[in-house]
């Protein structure tokens, strides 16, 4: 798949504000220092479109990234950020739990995970959460490159064992630096759009 196009389209915080021109989406959930922004520059193939902070906890809207005129890419904020209050955890699990229950046009989560670290007690909860809404996950282990390829099956392995992946889900392993793993996602995304044409 070839990247002809990519903007910001949208920043929504509910359902009133989400596009209405059934493009299909895919979402993208990880903790706040995961380097989902990274990700989508990677993907994209674009260097600042979105922004890379180095305060976690940054995105607080739903991101809408128009891609070739015929798909998004959606950005929602980070979880298991410390200082990000109470109130402002439960605004957040409110807007992205009115995204999962309402939109149809969801083709598949990509739920970024550190690939050196085992998964925390919040990537357990987010996938588990993300399996209540019967949603199709791919697991992005991010900063492939950090990792000498000798450790590399037992850092996947700690992954799919600590999250139980349901037959059907996938692991990606991902690096923005070397762009390992680029083509797969993009390859998962372009036969989910032709499925839905």
């Amino acid at each position: 798949m070839k990247i002809n196009s990519a903007e910001l389209k949208i920043m929504a915080t509910r359902r009133s504000q989400y596009p209405t021109n059934h493009y299909s989406e895919f979402l993208l959930v990880g903790r706040s220092n995961v380097g989902k922004s990274s990700f989508i520059n990677a993907i994209l193939d674009r260097k600042n479109l979105a922004r890379t902070s180095s305060h976690p906890g940054k995105t607080q809207t739903l991101n809408f990234y128009e891609v070739n005129k015929e798909f998004y890419i959606i950005d929602v904020p980070g979880y298991g950020y410390a200082e990000v209050s109470k109130k402002t955890k439960e605004k957040f699990g409110k807007m992205i739990e009115e995204y999962l229950e309402t939109r149809k046009e969801l083709k598949r989560v990509f739920m970024l995970i550190d690939f050196r670290h085992k998964p925390t007690e919040d990537d357990i909860l987010m996938y588990n959460f993300l399996k209540y809404y019967n949603l199709k996950v791919t697991i992005v282990a991010t900063k492939a490159d950090k990792i000498g390829s000798s450790k590399k099956e037992k850092c996947k392995k700690q992954i799919t064992d600590t999250l139980d992946l349901v037959m059907g889900d996938n692991l990606v392993i991902f690096s923005s630096v070397t762009k390992e793993g680029k083509e797969e996602i993009l390859k998962t995304i372009e036969g989910l759009i032709i499925d839905t044409i």
